[in-house]
């Protein structure tokens, strides 16, 4: 039994839901998020409560259930609140350098890695080993902090590379442990 799909989420004040067949459109202070949910799952808004329901206790309804309901409460989450991930860089020389949509990255490579900012996201420096990327759109924001986090992942022997902020990695004793 799907404990997601069966939780009521209630609509916060300042934010609009509106069920358009397969259509979900949640509008909000921070913006707009439209979701096209399958057709097997049924939303309903009851009483300022969003409600999913399924037909049947088959494998795949049961996963849509779930994933459609958390859907709707990140997108209400996002117009309301946001969304926002912490990049920090790790070793000497490794650094970031926000200028306006694109973000260059100094990460122990022979040249900087230039990285274009997505439509809807923000990227703000914090310091210059520290930004943090923020949006509405929970799946833009951490795709787009994989991406960069994926241009040097943190190694297990001195821990440098890009990490999440207060991402912990765990560490590898080296060749001196063979001994």
């Amino acid at each position: 039994m799907s404990r997601i799909g069966n939780r009521e989420l209630v609509i916060p004040t300042g934010i609009t839901v509106t069920i358009d067949g397969n259509k979900i459109t949640v509008k909000g202070p921070k913006g707009e998020l439209s979701y096209e949910k399958n057709s097997l799952i049924e939303v309903n808004e009851v009483e300022g409560k969003i409600l999913t329901k399924r037909p049947n206790n088959n494998k795949t309804t049961k996963q849509l259930h779930g994933t459609t309901n958390a859907m709707i409460k990140n997108m209400i989450t996002g117009v309301s609140e946001g969304f926002s991930k912490g990049l920090e860089a790790v070793g000497v020389g490794y650094r970031f350098q926000v200028q306006g949509n694109k973000i260059n990255i100094n990460a122990n490579f022979s040249h900087p890695v230039v990285v274009n900012v997505p439509e809807g996201l923000k990227v703000e420096q914090v310091s210059n080993t520290e930004i943090t990327i923020s949006g509405i759109d929970k799946q833009k924001v951490t795709e787009f902090a994989a991406k960069v986090r994926a241009i040097r992942e943190p190694e297990p022997y001195k821990g440098k590379g890009i990490r999440y902020k207060g991402e912990h990695v765990r560490r590898k004793e080296g060749k001196k442990a063979a001994k």
